[in-house]
């Protein structure tokens, strides 16, 4: 993987620095492309040596729904013509990392068993906030297997006050 974020940053780079005035749209289109670009059946059907890149781009542009303004599908033919379509979700994480660098923030991925309502969300948030120390773009993903509570993953920093973990460390409180 080290070599896709070798391969990716000059490209995160340069899209975020291109993005100035409108980094928002950008992360939104370059986050639909990525989410395309992922999938192990168009990395196959774009490294088939008998499909052109217009084939390609056609494909990831109609899968994707979204609508590309003229730098961005730039971008995308300049992705696609140098062979870095595997890249693009690196691409995508590290543009959004520059950005939330400039603006001070970080992911947040929030695993509920349960979902959470806007308000209870917006607590959490809250005192995420003050115990991670920095402002938190939160993402909830329901996850059933926790039983009960939260599992916070802020780039490598993980909070887990879920049942499920409580039960493990009981679990090996026992046998030990």
């Amino acid at each position: 993987m080290a070599e896709l974020a070798t391969i990716a940053r000059p490209y995160a780079e340069a899209l975020f620095q291109a993005s100035a005035n409108d980094r928002e749209a950008t992360g939104q289109w370059l986050d639909a492309l990525a989410s395309v670009a992922g999938s192990p059946q168009l990395l196959d059907f774009a490294a088939n040596p008998k499909v052109s890149d217009q084939q390609v781009l056609d494909v990831i542009t109609g899968v994707a729904k979204v609508q590309l303004p003229v730098h961005a599908q730039n971008f995308l033919r300049t992705v696609v013509e140098n062979g870095r379509l595997a890249a693009l979700p690196e691409i995508a994480a590290q543009y959004r990392a520059l950005c939330n660098a400039q603006g001070g923030s970080r992911d947040a991925i929030v695993f509920s068993a349960f979902p959470i309502s806007g308000d209870a969300l917006a607590g959490i948030g809250a005192a995420l906030e003050k115990r991670f120390g920095r402002r938190l773009n939160l993402q909830v993903q329901e996850d059933p297997s926790l039983i009960g509570g939260i599992r916070v993953v802020v780039g490598d920093e993980v909070l887990d006050t879920s049942v499920k973990a409580r039960l493990e460390q009981m679990k090996a409180a026992l046998t030990a």
